[in-house]
């Protein structure tokens, strides 16, 4: 399973979760920390975080919420069931399953490298117009009352 957190100007932090392996809230805590660290590394370190992610149980518990308080970022609400509302499900999923479409690895090393590579190939603006997006997506569910299908 690959969790990649992104934003305008691309992935800040992604890693490949072992087969068969599930997010736990310490998993999750965990994931937290290393984004942490390299937001830190980043040239975001100066800039206001906005934080989004799903309301699946291992990103609402209370030790995840705790961890995200003492981070100092705005974590944006999510409704529940609303997967169009979650950027990496309306952009970057889709298009990475067109990008490896027919394709095939045999290591977990080939899964990687063919991530790596696709991460620094999307074209100038990728990023931006998936976040951007979001804006739009939001300002259709104020304006259909909560309807976003």
């Amino acid at each position: 399973m690959l969790s990649v957190w992104w934003g305008v100007d691309g992935p800040i932090y992604w890693e490949l979760l072992p087969e068969g392996k599930t997010i736990t809230g310490d998993l999750y805590t965990t994931q937290l920390r290393n984004l942490k660290k390299a937001v830190d590394r980043s040239a975001l370190k100066d800039e206001k975080v906005y934080y989004q992610h799903d309301n699946a149980r291992p990103h609402v518990s209370k030790q995840v919420k705790q961890e995200l308080m003492g981070y100092g970022w705005n974590v944006l609400p999510h409704p529940p069931y609303s997967p169009d509302l979650a950027p990496s499900d309306y952009w970057l999923f889709g298009d990475m399953i067109r990008a490896f479409e027919g394709r095939s690895f045999n290591s977990r090393g080939a899964v990687e490298a063919a991530l790596k590579q696709y991460f620094a190939s999307r074209p100038a603006g990728f990023y931006r117009n998936g976040i951007h997006k979001l804006r739009e997506r939001w300002r259709h569910v104020v304006d259909n009352d909560g309807q976003y299908n």
